[in-house]
């Protein structure tokens, strides 16, 4: 497909206002909603609703019968597996209307959340996290981490190519497949081969400047 071609399925519903960005593809029954942000380069499965004001980072790749509702914000190169789920309100009641209190979800780039998981509202899942299949997610997950269960908790590191990091007693580690190396300092990883000072804590810089030099 040429990178300046979106593909709309015929049956896919998409109301006035909505923006969608080149080389997006738009599968059969989704429906995006007014005021609603698609970036470049995503891909929308079959059956995949985006409600008003929802923000969707270039490179996602968004898989069958997910719906994402306002208040949820995707970064860049997010993967949603099938089916996972997204909440906007903490404590709904149907005869309560909470329609000026949703919670805000925001889903940090490069992060994969698996097939059927949960998200509480209001959670914030770090860059390169990784959530496991059928995971129900209900606090923050830092950059990086690997979580499972329900509720889930966090079970180590997953490097950018999605490979389990393992420490040595040094604190550092190696993704087997990109090469790219990783330093850890309490409880915060980074990759030490890619630009990331922007994103690191001060007291996590000294840690890399102290690990690069040795």
């Amino acid at each position: 497909m040429p990178p300046q071609e979106r593909m709309i399925h015929e049956s896919a519903v998409i109301d006035p206002g909505a923006e969608i960005g080149y080389g997006s593809q738009i599968w059969h029954f989704c429906h995006v909603s007014s005021t609603s942000k698609i970036g470049p380069n995503c891909s929308l499965g079959q059956n995949v609703f985006v409600a008003s004001n929802v923000s969707i980072g270039a490179g996602c790749k968004i898989q069958n019968n997910v719906s994402l509702y306002t208040g949820t914000n995707l970064e860049q190169d997010v993967f949603l597996g099938p089916s996972c789920v997204f909440t906007n309100v903490l404590n709904p009641r149907s005869e309560v209307h909470r329609h000026a209190f949703f919670d805000q979800t925001i889903v940090r780039r490069g992060a994969t959340i698996g097939a059927n998981a949960t998200i509480l509202c209001g959670v914030e899942i770090g860059r390169y996290a990784f959530v496991a299949a059928g995971a129900v997610v209900t606090k923050n997950v830092p950059d990086y981490g690997l979580i499972r269960g329900s509720a889930a908790e966090q079970v180590g590191w997953m490097s950018r190519h999605g490979h389990p990091l393992h420490f040595n007693d040094k604190d550092e580690a190696k993704c087997p497949e990109s090469g790219f190396r990783y330093a850890k300092a309490e409880a915060l990883v980074r990759c030490l081969d890619l630009p990331e000072e922007d994103a690191m804590p001060p007291e996590f810089k000294k840690a890399i400047q102290a690990y690069r030099k040795t």
